[in-house]
């Protein structure tokens, strides 16, 4: 992962990390937080490491699925915790779908957003002046 000019985790090339599969957005993750904790920067905790690939994930197939695709992926260690920002083109924000429908039947899906609340920290989701939105979050490490 090569840091585009502003910072932002890139491709081999520099060009700014778009995923277009949560895989994606785990990898850039996970090296992040390895480069960080060779460094000295920070612990790396095992469940900690677990819980920011999830919601990483969650936020990446949320806005493919139902955002029309990520725009803009951005990840910091910040000490001892991560910060997430997911960029989309969706106006819509995120809500909580019941687990069941009107018949009591259990729908699919459904639970990414309420795990990425219960994960994560200083949950923000702002709308952007060109339209979509950019939901960011906060994922101790420790």
């Amino acid at each position: 992962m090569t840091p585009d000019a502003a910072g932002r985790p890139g491709d081999e090339q520099g060009r700014p990390l778009r995923p277009s599969k949560p895989a994606e957005a785990r990898r850039a993750v996970e090296r992040a937080i390895s480069a960080r904790c060779r460094s000295g920067g920070a612990r790396c905790d095992a469940d900690a490491l677990s819980d920011a690939l999830l919601v990483a994930s969650e936020l990446t197939t949320n806005a493919i699925l139902h955002g029309g695709g990520v725009t803009d992926f951005r990840i910091d260690v910040d000490g001892p915790a991560l910060r997430v920002s997911v960029s989309d083109r969706s106006d819509a924000l995120p809500a909580p779908v019941p687990p069941a429908d009107r018949q009591g039947r259990w729908r699919v899906g459904g639970r990414g957003w309420p795990i990425v609340c219960r994960l994560a920290r200083d949950v923000r989701v702002s709308g952007l002046p060109s339209g979509g939105k950019c939901i960011s979050v906060l994922v101790p490490l420790s």
